[in-house]
């Protein structure tokens, strides 16, 4: 069959979920209360379902009541039971899947849960939606004509007890239709390679004779392959490879520090970029709009949210509300009950509403990833966004950078120490510095006011990191490729020693 008209089937059928769309976009908390009665329902014979009396369960507020916010400390010891093979323990389902989670948090490795409802409800859901939602933006797409380069983590699956664990994105893969194997590059067998160094050189190979439409996956990662690609190929610029590339389909970290890099490898003005929010635990988000950077909350993937309010986090005085209640422009932390047996599990994220009709959201860090330590309220959304914004100021390129407190010591005041690689460094580095203060102040108040008349803090300082330091950080850790992330904001200094020892 003609690629066109392959282009156009696939089109068309993607395009026929819009209306189920518009459905949760019109009735959004009818549709939660619903979810969340049949996630109950569904599981009244569970350990967790007889424990917390799912059967009397009747409403959100008898919810509320019983069932308590978990981490994941303390699901492990139900999670490990399962992991060993007993079931019915939190989900109704057999459940024989495991994400092994690459958080940076702590070295502990996390068994995140995934039933088969959560893979076709949820994640291959999500990766349809994704396209969905892109085409109908974009009638004239030609998406289908070639295949999507999908970078995904680089563990294998290793079974253990009949249960399997590995990275999400080697789930995915094991578990994928044909169809989108079809549709994508590279290989599975290269997909799922696991020394990055040896995957990396065998992507490029694969890949740079294939007619590429698209990218996805995480932007620092994709980026080192992308620069693989044009120093293998002696190209300047991804069109000369790949001329039929369309649009980039990107999450994980932000976005910001790296748009301007893009630009340069990818000229076109035309060229699209779709930011998704997934992870382990679920897929939640989706750039719903061209040349947008807000996220509309998918409300029909067996999630049900709940979110604490960020100014109350931790406190004695911690609330937590529904979807409902949640206001533009506040900070919350996710709570999410979920179809692989998640239940108020809040997953280490936070997030602020940009628009209540429909619910779109940004991205704005990690319950454990901002610095709190002089009242500042520093969040990874004020760094991205300062460090892009004095970037262009100064004619710079970051590729990586992460932030610590220096404490205040006699009557020394305190500041903020950052260590910066530079893919192409400023002319002059204190500029680059006082200007990156000034563009903190700009974007957060609570910064501005500790900054006054250096009454509490004193201007932040820069280490400039030597070529390659937090790969070489990364790589002692086992931890390259993937999903993996360089940990921005810290309230503790142990990552900045760690990388100022390297």
């Amino acid at each position: 069959m003609p690629l066109p008209i392959i282009n156009s089937i696939a089109s068309w059928f993607l395009k026929q979920r819009i209306h189920q769309i518009e459905l949760f976009l019109k009735y959004p908390n009818e549709v939660q209360e619903e979810l969340l009665m049949n996630l109950i329902r569904s599981s009244e014979n569970t350990i967790i379902g007889k424990q917390y009396g799912f059967d009397s369960m009747k409403s959100y507020n008898t919810f509320q009541e019983r069932v308590p916010v978990s981490t994941y400390e303390d699901l492990e010891p139900l999670i490990e039971r399962t992991r060993k093979g007993e079931q019915h323990v939190f989900w109704h389902e057999p459940i024989k899947w495991f994400a092994k989670s690459s958080g940076t948090t702590n070295a502990k490795s996390k068994f995140i849960p995934v039933s088969n409802s959560a893979l076709e409800d949820c994640h291959y859901k999500g990766s349809k939606d994704l396209l969905c939602l892109y085409l109908n933006n974009n009638e004239n797409s030609q998406l289908f004509t070639g295949k999507s380069l999908r970078l995904g983590g680089s563990k294998q699956l290793y079974e253990d007890n009949n249960t399997f664990f590995g990275d999400l994105s080697a789930i995915l893969i094991d578990n994928m239709p044909f169809w989108a194997e079809f549709s994508s590059t590279p290989s599975n067998k290269t997909s799922l390679m696991s020394d990055w160094e040896t995957k990396l050189l065998a992507i490029v190979n694969e890949t740079k004779i294939e007619n590429v439409t698209s990218f996805a996956g995480v932007p620092s990662w994709m980026m080192v392959l992308l620069n693989k690609v044009l120093e293998e190929t002696g190209e300047s610029n991804l069109f000369d490879v790949w001329p039929n590339l369309e649009v980039y389909f990107h999450g994980g970290v932000s976005f910001d520090p790296y748009r301007e890099q893009y630009k340069k490898i990818l000229p076109k003005q035309d060229f699209k970029y779709y930011e998704i929010y997934n992870a382990s635990e679920g897929f939640f988000a989706i750039q719903d709009l061209n040349n947008s950077s807000d996220l509309l909350l998918m409300l029909d993937y067996g999630i049900f949210y709940e979110f604490i309010p960020m100014d109350v986090f931790g406190t004695p005085n911690q609330k937590i509300i529904r979807l409902a209640e949640v206001e533009i422009n506040k900070n919350y932390a996710i709570v999410i009950t979920t179809n692989s047996g998640l239940w108020r599990y809040l997953i280490g994220d936070t997030v602020r509403f940009t628009s209540l009709n429909p619910y779109r959201i940004r991205i704005t860090g990690r319950t454990k990833h901002h610095i709190n330590v002089f009242g500042e309220e520093l969040m990874v959304e004020n760094t991205d966004m300062a460090i892009a914004k004095t970037c262009k100021m100064t004619n710079a390129e970051v590729k990586d950078y992460t932030v610590a407190p220096i404490f205040m010591e006699g009557k020394e005041k305190g500041s903020h120490e950052w260590i910066i690689e530079f893919r192409k460094q400023p002319d002059n580095i204190a500029f680059f510095t006082k200007t990156l203060d000034e563009n903190i102040q700009a974007l957060n108040s609570d910064y501005e006011a500790k900054r006054y008349n250096n009454m509490t803090l004193n201007q932040l300082t820069i280490n400039v990191a030597r070529e390659n330091l937090f790969y070489d950080w990364l790589k002692n850790q086992d931890k390259l490729g993937g999903q993996h992330k360089i940990p921005r904001l810290s309230n503790k200094r142990g990552y900045l020693e760690e990388l100022l020892s390297l």
